[in-house]
């Protein structure tokens, strides 16, 4: 990885301790106040914008705001990455499937349309959120 300041290693730091979770800038400069490591939130979206062009991060823009997320993949491999939103609770996890590679491919072979798998984000409900609708549909 390329130069990086304490700064940015704190922000990295704590975005791969909560890796399962998609966090705001505010959420991230809570958790480095919490750890003794007060980072301003101007100093904070500028590391995660460096962080995000490297591809160590995942920027999720919603309608809610920008989210941030930990992606443990090396910088040129990021076919299999990509996201996933729950429409319910608004979880979002990061997942790695080579299964979505024939996707691509089809999509850039057959319709000239090149997936950037880094701002891919697909729509559904997680399994826990299926679990309680399947659960509500059963009681009526």
């Amino acid at each position: 990885m390329p130069y990086s300041t304490k700064q940015q290693q704190a922000v990295l730091a704590c975005l791969e301790k909560r890796q399962e979770e998609a966090l705001t800038a505010g959420e991230l400069a809570e958790d480095l106040r919490q750890e003794g490591i007060p980072v301003g939130l101007a100093t904070i979206y500028r590391q995660l914008d460096k962080l995000a062009s490297t591809g160590r991060v995942h920027k999720i823009n919603t309608e809610d705001g920008a989210f941030y997320q930990y992606c443990g993949h090396e910088e040129s491999d990021h076919r299999g990455c990509f996201l996933l939103q729950c429409e319910r609770c608004g979880r979002i996890r990061h997942l790695d499937c080579s299964h979505l590679q024939g996707l691509y491919e089809h999509l850039e072979m057959e319709h000239h349309f090149r997936i950037n798998p880094r701002r891919t984000l697909f729509s559904g409900l997680c399994d826990i959120c299926a679990g309680k609708e399947a659960g509500d549909h059963g009681e009526r």
